[in-house]
């Protein structure tokens, strides 16, 4: 399983990348693994304002309809669109392709908050 480095992780298994003020955020290997395959992606749109711990959006997978949660708050500064006609890269690719929403977090607290990928690991071995 693929859990890079350089990425902190929620406990809902979302991951976050720190780009300069703004954080960008997708699903896990392990949750997209979990999930199955991905038909369906239900995201914010720009200028939306997300809620750390509250749901942001959703995916649909053969099997389930899973909520997205969000890992910190802020605005939606930037919606990946190409997850509409190709939800399967998140599947294919959840940490480069399948990128979600790139926010431009209240509090950055809200990442220090957040898991290492050592800790992520742990965790998800238990699972």
């Amino acid at each position: 399983m693929s859990t890079p480095k350089d990425l902190r992780y929620s406990e809902e298994h979302e991951w976050v990348k720190v780009e300069g003020d703004n954080v960008r955020i997708g699903i896990t290997y392990f949750a997209q693994s979990e999930l199955g395959d991905i038909v369906f992606v239900e995201l914010p749109e720009v200028g939306d304002e997300i809620v750390a711990d509250e749901p942001f959006g959703s995916v649909e997978s053969v099997k389930t309809v899973s909520e997205l949660y969000a890992p910190v708050s802020g605005k939606v500064v930037e919606v990946n669109e190409d997850l509409d006609d190709s939800p399967e890269f998140v599947n294919e690719s959840p940490y480069e392709k399948a990128w979600m929403i790139v926010v431009e977090p209240s509090n950055k607290e809200d990442i220090d908050n957040l898991m290492t990928a050592e800790q992520y690991e742990e965790m998800t071995k238990e699972d």
